[in-house]
């Protein structure tokens, strides 16, 4: 199979070339040629001169998934081969282009191109119907960029790529505990806002509605208790996905850091979340101005009108750095916060592999920073650790909450749980004791964050010690627990939770999770501005509204994903 799939590159090859601006034509001569060899070639007992054709062929190597993707063959052995009717043996060098990849692979075989003289006669590459020295012409590019839009934005390709849940769509090493991880805090976050919202702005029994949340943890699946624990979930994802990332990267680059590396590491960033902010931002504003409002839209109104006057800071992904109320959809605060997050892991990275003493202290200072700067801000500010109470604090959300030296922590810990994931030669954990200890402190620690919560939901009127060690404290041990989770099912001691984190079911909701958080506070907004009425809190109601408004995202996201997010993540520098 394997010598027949070769001929056929080689006619083809040929024919395409022969199309170019150098005429050359497949041969009789070597066709015939070809023929002799692959009838040789299925003899029990084959000549010579095949078996060291055929053995001279390019072969898939080792550390494919890490980018070795070059099968160059063995060349001296290829113009040893003497064949019965021809002793004129071309290498012959094949480009494909597959999924943003470059394959190259090298063969042996008679001379295609007859007497063809080139600059390097012993070599040649095939890739369309130009040759390795041939530039392409301007229609050619101008072809090639239509085809590249048009793949780029086909509904059949993208719409595979998000819904496929097969295994092989499964990149090997891509953690798949992380898909269920994150589809959990995203509903987390949806089902807080779709409370959130509402109560702050047109809720008729606003007291029946606090006197309920304040006391019974169980509401902290809506909007009780320490103010949204998964968005560390996400930070720390965040972290350890740029961590392995970059690490990949330099792994393909030939173990080489370069600042271009880390250029084409921004960059990507940026063209991963920009697009999709942009029309997200861009969509809002035009809502604002062609819907008729109900009595309960000022609010949203106002705060959309700051869009006009900062919608730059969107676009420089600074937006968090201002008041809050200025920023033009104040949801997305979260990807400046993890984007200025972002541009600090190639240095870390940097020194973990140059100055790996410097590193921990730079790390450990770090953290040490973010720990402090939040509980001296909390202590200084008189700041409240518990929602609702958090809601009506504008100190909390302009000093504290959107700040990256107060939100940092968790990112760190995802940044180092990535490198040690990346990078481990064996597993940390090697007795059932350890996972079982492991797991203890794990569930017993993220029960007290969320029951502590509750013992502090008065907000303080002077300096308070335990508000003060708690804000401080609180983020980055819940990062550190989730980081615990993530190990755990890596390694094999997750048990019926890795099982249920990695169901295939989370994988398109994870592939949509993006354009989720993006999308949902629009459809929050639409609803409660159209309002006319208040909002009366009762759980069944509030349940239909969390519920309805997670289908509308979802479908949307769906159609925001294959439409505007995956065609620019496609498109990719070409090389001059």
């Amino acid at each position: 199979m394997a010598p027949g799939w070769v001929v056929v590159l080689l006619l083809v090859g040929g024919s395409s070339a022969s199309e170019s601006s150098q005429s050359c034509n497949v041969s009789q001569k070597c066709i015939e040629d070809i023929n002799t060899f692959l009838w040789e070639i299925n003899h029990d007992k084959p000549k010579e001169y095949a078996v060291l054709m055929y053995d001279s062929f390019g072969k898939m190597g080792s550390n494919v998934e890490g980018g070795n993707v070059n099968q160059p063959g063995l060349l001296q052995q290829c113009r040893s081969a003497i064949g019965p009717s021809f002793s004129e043996l071309h290498w012959y060098r094949f480009l494909i282009s597959v999924n943003f990849y470059r394959y190259r692979y090298w063969h042996c075989g008679p001379n295609v191109y007859g007497a063809l003289k080139t600059s390097d006669s012993s070599s040649r590459e095939m890739n369309g119907s130009t040759g390795e020295n041939d530039r392409p012409s301007p229609e050619q590019i101008s072809q090639s960029c239509a085809f590249e839009c048009l793949q780029a934005f086909s509904l059949q390709t993208n719409c595979r790529g998000i819904f496929s849940t097969s295994s092989s769509s499964i990149l090997v090493g891509s953690f798949s505990s992380l898909n269920g991880i994150r589809v959990l805090s995203l509903l987390w976050i949806i089902c807080g806002h779709s409370t959130q919202f509402p109560v702050i702005n047109n809720l008729d029994n606003y007291k029946n509605w606090r006197g309920t949340v304040e006391n019974n943890p169980v509401y902290i699946f809506t909007i009780s208790g320490p103010v949204f624990l998964a968005v560390d979930t996400f930070l720390l994802l965040g972290g350890l996905l740029s961590a392995r990332s970059l690490l990949r990267s330099i792994d393909k680059a030939g173990d080489k850091l370069t600042l271009s590396l880390v250029a084409n590491y921004l960059f990507k960033r940026i063209k991963r979340i920009q697009p999709l902010h942009m029309f997200t931002m861009c969509l809002t504003i035009s809502l604002i101005s062609l819907v008729q409002w109900g009595p309960y839209w000022f609010p949203f109104m106002d705060t959309m009108m700051d869009c006009k006057a900062y919608w730059w800071a969107n676009l420089l992904l600074i937006s968090n750095l201002l008041p809050i109320h200025k920023v033009c959809s104040p949801w997305t605060w979260y990807l400046s916060l993890d984007f200025q997050c972002y541009i600090t892991t190639p240095l870390l990275i940097f020194l973990y592999r140059f100055k790996r003493r410097v590193f921990a202290v730079v790390v450990g200072g770090l953290l040490l920073m973010s720990t402090l700067t939040s509980a001296v801000i909390t202590a200084h500010l008189h700041l409240p650790v518990f929602q609702p109470s958090t809601m009506t604090s504008e100190n909390y959300v302009l000093h504290y909450y959107v700040k990256p030296y107060t939100r940092y922590g968790p990112f760190l810990i995802g940044i180092l749980t990535g490198i040690h994931l990346a990078t481990k030669k064996d597993q940390l954990l090697k007795q059932k004791w350890q996972a079982a200890l492991g797991w203890w402190c794990s569930l017993s620690l993220m029960a007290l964050l969320v029951g502590y919560a509750y013992f502090l939901k008065e907000t303080p009127t002077h300096p308070s010690l335990p508000h003060a060690v708690y804000q401080g404290l609180h983020r980055p041990v819940w990062a550190l627990t989730v980081s615990w989770i993530i190990l755990a099912c890596e390694e094999g001691y997750g048990g019926f939770i890795k099982t249920l984190l990695s169901l295939r079911f989370w994988v398109p909701l994870s592939n949509i999770s993006f354009a989720c958080y993006l999308i949902h506070p629009v459809f929050i907004i639409l609803y409660i501005g159209l309002q006319e009425t208040p909002i009366h809190y009762s759980d069944i109601n509030f349940m239909y509204l969390f519920l309805g408004h997670l289908a509308l995202t979802l479908v949307a996201s769906c159609a925001l994903t294959v439409l505007i997010e995956k065609p620019f993540q496609f498109f990719k520098r070409r090389n001059t």
